[in-house]
């Protein structure tokens, strides 16, 4: 049996927010004396010779066509549905199996991969997102269509689960937060033009050429990336994904970042319904709003380069806090269409730099563990997503889209109280391992 919200779900849009969820690292200043050939650093303290901006920018390439891969089905889920002779629902639920792969894969990757040069696997990553793409637009019935759905999500708990210690690895420390800001905005751009790119292109040549148009891209990327990225030994790690559950600091730090894209996610979902049936706007103007929406999330990954001279944990707290205020500013004023306008501006350019300062945050704390960070990282948005979704539906349909926004406020108030709680541990426990190491 389908809960009635659930066709909606299917609607959001997914930023593998995800998004640049795992990708988001601490800047560390580290010396640079050897200027010899870049090979990759074989330790995370290190230092790195010469920058590999090329490496760069062929992952953020490669981000773009993940991001593009996961939300390109949200404006071609009927034409795919009337050609299959499948519902709607049913063709939401074969291509959002996608995000149940990332998370188990971003949990398990390294047990089946541990001992792979990083270079491999990113580009291995690629392929797999090639596959995907070749797959669904061959798919001649619904289990091919689960199929390369589900090779998408492996290709994405993978890739994000590394993209942070790779380019830990490939650039020095000044050069990081640059380097991450550029994949943000990459994901940022992607996930604004990517709908309705994909309803207008399935228009003119039809959804499977649609899907394999990201294909040749994919392929790009992968040799690329090959040819970019220098070498990455697998380094020894004390702990995996799971082995974190234990860390006390990390534990606040997704706590924190669950509620907050819980609370994120609750009013996106439904942010088309509360438009249309509060603001009471037209199809046109509903795209200019979202289109608003995306460019402001482009623009806010300027905190991101922001965070090494503001302070990491006050934008923590104040991200969330400022978001529940917009949520709530929604709900009073949901009816005036230029009041909602700016909100939706403020609130795109606050959300989008989020994934990267928890990332910049707990890669301080924990710096030998980017890796399993990172898993954590896909696991956690993935599934916080999934969370906003439904529990948004539930009240959507039972209360309507201005109680789905006080309900997203109050996530978000919830989620600020955790950001603060989990920067306090994380500062208390960085300042007892720097008084008891030698």
């Amino acid at each position: 049996m389908r809960l009635p919200f659930i066709d909606r779900v299917y609607e959001a849009n997914r930023p593998c927010a995800i998004v640049s969820a795992a990708t988001m690292p601490y800047v560390r200043r580290i010396p640079t004396k050897s200027r010899g050939p870049v090979t990759g650093l074989s330790s995370p303290n290190e230092a790195v010779a010469r920058p590999a901006w090329g490496g760069v920018l062929a992952m953020t390439l490669c981000v773009m066509v993940l991001i593009a891969s996961e939300f390109m089905p949200v404006s071609l889920l009927s034409p795919i549905a009337r050609e299959l002779g499948l519902t709607e629902g049913q063709t939401g639920q074969a291509i959002s199996i996608s995000g149940l792969f990332a998370v188990i894969f971003s949990l398990t990757w390294h047990r089946v991969l541990r001992l792979m040069d990083r270079r491999r696997v990113m580009t291995l990553m690629a392929g797999l997102l090639a596959l995907s793409g070749t797959l669904v637009a061959c798919a001649p019935d619904f289990l091919t269509l689960m199929v390369g759905r589900a090779v998408l999500g492996v290709a994405i708990g993978g890739y994000w689960s590394l993209a942070t210690a790779v380019t830990l690895r490939i650039l020095p420390g000044p050069q990081v937060a640059a380097g991450m800001a550029m994949t943000s905005a990459g994901v940022a751009l992607a996930s604004t033009i990517s709908a309705p790119f994909g309803g207008t292109l399935g228009e003119v040549i039809g959804w499977r050429w649609t899907f394999f148009s990201v294909v040749p891209l994919a392929l790009i990327a992968m040799v690329w990336q090959a040819k970019a990225l220098p070498s990455l030994p697998a380094l020894g790690r004390k702990r995996d994904s799971l082995g974190l559950m234990c860390d006390k600091g990390v534990l606040w730090g997704q706590a924190a970042l669950l509620t907050f894209f819980a609370g994120q996610f609750m009013l996106f979902t439904y942010l088309r319904p509360f438009l249309e049936q509060i603001t009471q706007v037209s199809v046109p103007v509903l795209s200019a709003l979202l289109l608003i929406f995306g460019l402001a999330g482009v623009l806010g990954n300027v905190l991101v380069r922001m965070a090494p001279r503001i302070g990491p944990d006050r934008l923590l707290v104040g991200v969330p806090l400022a978001m529940a205020l917009i949520a709530g500013a929604l709900v009073v004023w949901g009816a005036d269409l230029a009041v909602v306008a700016v909100l939706l501006a403020l609130w795109g350019f606050a959300a989008a730099p989020a994934p990267a300062l928890w990332g910049m945050r707990l890669t301080r704390a924990r710096p030998n563990d980017a890796e399993a960070l990172g898993g954590m990282f896909v696991a956690k948005i993935q599934l916080a997503i999934m969370l906003g979704a439904v529990l948004g539906g539930l009240v959507m349909d039972r209360a309507g889209p201005l109680a789905t926004a006080g309900v997203s406020a109050a996530f978000l108030a919830v989620a600020t109280a955790i950001a603060a709680r989990g920067c306090s541990v994380l500062a208390h426990s960085s300042s007892l391992q720097h008084r008891s190491s030698p």
